[in-house]
C-alpha cells in the first residue's frame, strides 16, 4: 500500500553538508523500496533540501500545507543535530495534525572527527523537546539512533505507516447501521455522539426498507445472477437451497447501493431475529464477503464492534472479524475459544463452506438460517481488541493484544478457532471488571503495537495493551 510522507530533513550548518546528501539519497531509495511518495523541499528550494532556519521552516511549512489532503504522516529526519526550531515551526506552520516520527541517524565510533560527526543522538533530544512544547504527539524509532537502511528502521516506518492508516481511516469513518439492535443485546448499546466527536459517523437503515427494497427486485434480474455467481465462487455453496441464495443476492444488492449512495465503509446489521422471521436467511456469507474486500461488517448491529474491526484493519492490512470470547479450551488456563455463528472473512480459512445457524435454528427453524459460514481457522498469529463508548465517564475505551491461532482439536460448527493468549486469566478478569463486551475483534496478524499507538497518542482513547502498560 502506498502512502504519501511530508519529510522534513533537520539541518545544522556546522555540519558536514555530505550528511544531509547521503540522507536524502538513503531516503529515497527506502521510499522507492516502500511506495512511498514524499513532499519534502528541494535541493533549490533550500540549502540541501533541508529545513534548518525560520526561512526554510515558512517554505516546508507551505508545502506541507498545500499538500495537506494528501499526508497521512510526517517524517523528521535528522542526519545530525539538525535545528530544533525549524523543525517544530515547520510543522506548525503547516497546520498539519498527522502523526510525526522522528528519526536519527547514529554515528560511527571510528568517525567522531570533524568531517562525519553527526550528534543525532543529542539532537533527537531537543527536537522532541521542542515538539512537546509546541503540543504534538510523536512516535519514536524502536532504536534512539537508526540507519536510514537498516532493518530496524525499515520496520519502524512499516510500523509508524500503519499507525498512520489508523489514525487517517478511523477520523473519517463512516458506518452503517442496518436494522434495531437486538433487544436481548443490552451488550452492543453504543453511543453515536462518542463515535461523531472523534470523526465517526452512524448512518442508519431500517430492515424493512431493505426488505422491501430486495422485494422489488426480480429472481431473473442480471445483477442477481452475477452476484449468486460471486457467492458460489467464494464458497462451497452445494448445501444452499437456489431460493436461499437468491435471497442472499438480493440483501447484498440493496446493501451495496445503499453503502455506496451514502459512501459507507463498514456495516453493523441485525442478523436475527427478524432476519430469519421475515426473510428466511441468514446474511453471514454476505457479510463475509464484504469484510474480505476490506469492508467489515458486524452483528448484532454491533457498531463499536466494526469499529474494532476497521482498527484491526487498518492496522494489520488484513481483514477482520467479530468474534465471541466464547468457551474455555478444556482445563488449559492459558487457551480459549474463539466463536460466531458464520460471517467471518475468507481470510481467516483454508475451505469455507456455506451451512446454517444450529443455535438459531433451534428456535427459529435451521431452514431459515441458511448462509451461516462454516470453517475453522488453522495456527497461525492473531491480534484482538475490543473498542467501546463508556457512557459513563464520557470517553471512548478499548483494549488490544496479540496471541495464536492454534490447531488444538475442536469439534464443534460455525466459524470457530481455538485461540493462545498468555495470562488469558488476567485478560479475563480485565474485561469483566471493566465492563468490555463479550464480542471483540480480530486480525490473522500481529498488529497491536500500531493500533494501540494510534488510538491512544493521537486519538485520545483510554487504551490498554495485554500484556503491555496503560498507554
Amino acid at each position: 500500500m502506498s502512502i504519501t510522507l511530508g519529510v522534513l530533513v533537520g539541518n545544522r550548518d556546522f555540519f558536514p553538508d555530505a550528511l544531509i546528501a547521503e540522507a536524502r539519497r538513503d531516503l529515497s531509495k527506502l521510499f522507492a523500496e516502500l511506495s512511498v511518495e514524499p513532499v519534502w523541499l528541494t535541493e533549490a528550494e533550500s540549502k540541501l533540501g533541508a529545513v534548518e532556519t525560520w526561512t526554510d521552516a515558512v517554505k516546508c511549512g507551505e508545502l506541507f500545507r498545500a499538500n495537506r489532503s494528501r499526508i497521512e504522516g510526517i517524517l523528521i529526519c535528522l542526519p545530525n543535530f539538525g535545528d530544533e526550531k525549524g523543525v517544530a515551526d515547520a510543522i506548525r506552520l503547516s497546520e498539519l495534525n498527522v502523526p510525526i516520527l522522528v528519526q536519527a541517524c547514529p554515528d560511527d565510533l571510528d568517525q567522531f572527527g570533524l568531517a562525519r560527526r553527526r550528534d543525532a543522538f543529542c539532537g533527537k533530544i531537543s527536537v522532541c523537546n521542542n515538539l512537546r512544547q509546541y503540543g504534538y504527539k510523536f512516535t519514536l524509532t524502536h532504536e534512539h539512533t537508526a540507519a536510514i537502511l537498516s532493518e530496524s528502521f525499515r520496520r519502524d516506518v512499516e510500523n509508524f505507516f500503519a499507525v498512520c492508516r489508523v489514525v487517517r481511516g478511523m477520523r473519517r469513518l463512516r458506518i452503517g447501521a442496518v436494522g434495531a439492535r437486538p433487544n436481548a443485546f443490552n451488550t452492543t448499546r453504543f453511543s453515536e455522539k462518542l463515535l461523531e466527536a472523534e470523526g465517526i459517523s452512524v448512518n442508519t437503515i431500517d430492515l424493512s426498507e431493505i426488505f422491501g427494497s430486495a422485494a422489488l427486485i426480480a429472481d431473473d434480474d442480471g445483477r442477481v445472477k452475477r452476484r449468486i455467481e460471486q457467492i458460489r465462487a467464494y464458497a462451497d455453496s452445494s448445501a444452499a437451497p437456489a431460493e436461499s441464495l437468491v435471497k442472499m443476492a438480493k440483501f447484498a444488492i440493496v446493501i451495496d447501493d445503499w453503502m455506496a449512495s451514502l459512501s459507507l465503509t463498514a456495516t453493523a446489521i441485525q442478523c436475527w431475529s427478524s432476519m430469519q422471521k421475515n426473510y428466511g436467511v441468514n446474511v453471514c456469507t454476505v457479510m463475509s464477503m464484504m469484510s474480505e474486500q476490506m469492508l467489515p461488517s458486524a452483528c448484532e448491529v454491533d457498531i463499536a464492534g466494526v469499529v474494532s474491526m476497521y482498527a484491526l484493519q487498518l492496522a494489520g492490512g488484513r481483514p477482520s472479524a467479530l468474534v465471541d470470547w466464547n468457551n474455555n479450551y478444556g482445563r488449559e488456563p492459558d487457551k480459549c475459544v474463539f466463536f460466531h455463528c458464520g460471517n467471518w472473512a475468507k481470510d481467516f480459512f483454508a475451505e469455507v463452506r456455506i451451512g446454517t445457524a444450529p443455535i438459531l435454528g433451534t428456535i427459529l427453524g435451521e431452514e431459515n438460517t441458511v448462509g451461516a459460514l462454516e470453517g475453522r481457522t488453522p495456527a497461525g498469529p492473531v491480534t484482538f481488541g475490543r473498542v467501546s463508548t463508556d457512557d459513563r465517564s464520557g470517553k471512548i475505551r478499548a483494549y488490544f493484544g496479540e496471541g495464536d491461532f492454534t490447531d488444538d482439536p475442536l469439534d464443534t460448527f460455525g466459524t470457530r478457532a481455538v485461540v493462545k493468549v498468555s495470562r488469558l486469566r488476567e485478560l479475563m478478569h480485565f474485561i469483566c471488571l471493566n465492563g468490555f463486551e463479550h464480542h471483540a475483534a480480530m486480525n490473522a496478524s500481529h498488529c497491536a503495537a500500531p493500533a494501540v499507538e494510534a488510538l491512544s497518542k493521537y486519538l485520545g482513547w483510554d487504551v490498554y495493551r495485554h500484556g503491555g502498560d496503560r498507554i
